[in-house]
């Protein structure tokens, strides 16, 4: 794959050295994500129920809104095979952006095309429930995910074998997962979810979460992901993890793509960007 440039893209030009580009033509193998002019607005109505009196009077009574607007017109490609890295602040729009290539969401302007299987992995234990044992929430999730009984009794044991690899941690697979660690859950979440072999892995920030061995293993899956010719998009704020991983970056800044690129590139700028905000803070 031929590196890119980074590129500015949007209203925010405080970087001299980079420049506009057209959008790219499509590769022979045609786009994996294809996002234009991508816009998601969330209406939040500020009233609060508490009791069933205030909750009838709360009916007929008209509340405030605030609309707030987290992705403004964002225009991304993404061919097949390519694994695009997330960063950026907090709230400036990455996981709304995933949960829209996941269709959690529907835009509210602008399209999403998506050319393949997702596998979402956007929030710990999200298909999950916790007064159902391990065996039940990986039949569970399957089923979500699109997995059929006989596919899933096929993969059952290596879903198993991936997720419970120590006899301490096996032996709680009977157990509700109210009992289980925020790292089990995630281990069980990414092992049912590589197991359904998508061509699109969606994570937003789950690997941040368990310990540094089945961390090790995650990577090694994705390794072999990659190797396969998958898709994956990805959020981290571990710019250690993303350029391990990655092999293109893409910055949002408020709801907009401020730079799109090499790995290298774009991190140290996004790097750079914030130890000068760090440093004019404590100017202030």
């Amino acid at each position: 794959m031929a590196v890119r440039r980074a590129s500015l893209i949007g209203n925010d030009r405080n970087a001299g050295d980079l420049f506009m580009t057209a959008p790219p033509d499509a590769p022979p193998g045609g786009w994996a994500i294809e996002i234009e002019e991508l816009r998601k607005t969330f209406v939040l109505q500020h009233r609060q129920a508490g009791t069933l009196k205030r909750a009838v009077l709360n009916y007929f009574r008209r509340y405030p809104r605030e609309t707030r607007e987290v992705l403004r017109g964002v225009t991304l490609r993404i061919p097949h095979g390519e694994t695009i890295a997330l960063i950026g602040r907090n709230g400036s729009g990455k996981s709304t952006l995933l949960s829209l290539i996941a269709r959690v969401y529907k835009p509210t302007s602008g399209r999403v095309v998506v050319n393949g299987s997702v596998a979402p992995l956007l929030e710990l234990g999200a298909g999950f429930h916790p007064d159902l044992t391990g065996i039940e929430n990986i039949e569970l999730y399957g089923a979500i995910l699109g997995l059929t009984r006989k596919t899933l009794q096929e993969r059952f044991d290596s879903i198993v074998s991936f997720a419970f690899d120590r006899p301490d941690l096996l032996e709680k697979i009977d157990t509700p997962l109210r009992n289980y660690s925020e790292g089990m859950k995630m281990r069980l979440g990414f092992s049912v979810a590589i197991h359904t072999d998508p061509e699109i892995l969606i994570v937003d920030e789950v690997l941040a979460v368990g310990d540094e061995a089945f961390q090790h293993k995650c990577y090694r899956k994705i390794e072999e992901f990659q190797r396969e010719g998958r898709t994956i998009v990805f959020v981290s704020h571990d710019m250690h993890v993303v350029r391990q991983v990655a092999t293109r970056v893409v910055w949002l800044h408020n709801g907009s793509i401020r730079m799109d690129g090499s790995v290298e590139e774009v991190v140290n700028a996004y790097v750079n960007a914030a130890d000068s905000e760090a440093e004019e803070q404590q100017r202030a």
